[in-house]
């Protein structure tokens, strides 16, 4: 009897029968980031403080025969957060994605702003994450964190003390608890991107000069596209990934390859 061809090796990007939350998924690369995973199989809950933008794209993804609900939180209240989390049913993977920007010389840098900005893309994080591995953990999952970082997390750059403070200290973070959670089985990685032409970066890159000073930065010429940021985030939740903890995915375009 003739043996067949031989197998041939196809990474599984399918998140079937897993459940991801994604948080600041009202907009932009959240909202981007639920509708992969949702397209891959996975049920999703959209996370933000704003009912209507998550509602409306938690409709979008059941309109388009996937499984989405909407979690109306702020993830920078750590007691409720929790509390919101507790009540959910076991998580496979979570997306911190909620984050912001102020940037100013340090000179101008008031304290608001560093509270602002640490609660959010730090403080924020490292409590979601808290609230969530704990839950993996007590459900027996050998789960996924994805926290979304940025190239200034291992960069500098004038006017961004503050923003790659935050950056910096979640790459930190990240590879601290990938040491301690790989052993229960709990993957932790960074996503970590160029300037995205988003909402939140719309008012900076409309100035000609900023826009010509980051594009000259950019090896490869252009702005990342959130499209450039969704197949790392499926790519780092699924078994393509299995191998892969306390690493950060730069996708800037060479910008730190210098």
């Amino acid at each position: 009897m003739t043996a067949g061809p031989a197998p041939m090796f196809a990474p599984n990007f399918r998140l079937d029968g897993r459940r991801a939350l994604v948080t600041g998924a009202g907009r932009g690369i959240g909202r981007a980031v639920a509708e992969a995973y949702a397209a891959a199989g996975a049920s999703v809950i959209l996370c933000a403080r704003s009912a209507q933008e998550i509602e409306q794209a938690a409709e979008a993804i059941r309109s388009a025969g996937c499984d989405a609900e909407p979690l109306v939180a702020d993830v920078t209240d750590v007691t409720a957060f929790a509390a919101a989390i507790a009540a959910l049913p076991a998580l496979d993977i979570l997306v911190n994605n909620a984050g912001m920007n102020r940037p100013k010389p340090l000179r101008e840098v008031t304290q608001e702003d560093y509270d602002a900005v640490m609660s959010l893309n730090l403080r924020a994080v490292y409590f979601a994450t808290q609230a969530v591995t704990r839950r993996m953990i007590d459900t027996g999952r050998r789960g996924v964190v994805i926290n979304m970082s940025s190239q200034m997390g291992h960069v500098g750059a004038a006017d961004r003390t503050l923003y790659c403070a935050s950056k910096w200290a979640l790459e930190g973070f990240t590879k601290a608890l990938a040491v301690e959670l790989g052993p229960v089985g709990i993957r932790v990685n960074t996503i970590c991107p160029t300037f995205v032409e988003t909402p939140m970066t719309e008012p900076m890159l409309a100035d000609p000069g900023f826009r010509a000073a980051v594009l000259s930065k950019i090896k490869l010429g252009r702005l990342a596209s959130i499209e450039d940021i969704v197949g790392a985030a499926v790519f780092l939740a699924s078994d393509a990934a299995a191998m892969m903890t306390g690493a950060s995915l730069l996708i800037d375009g060479g910008w730190t390859a210098d």
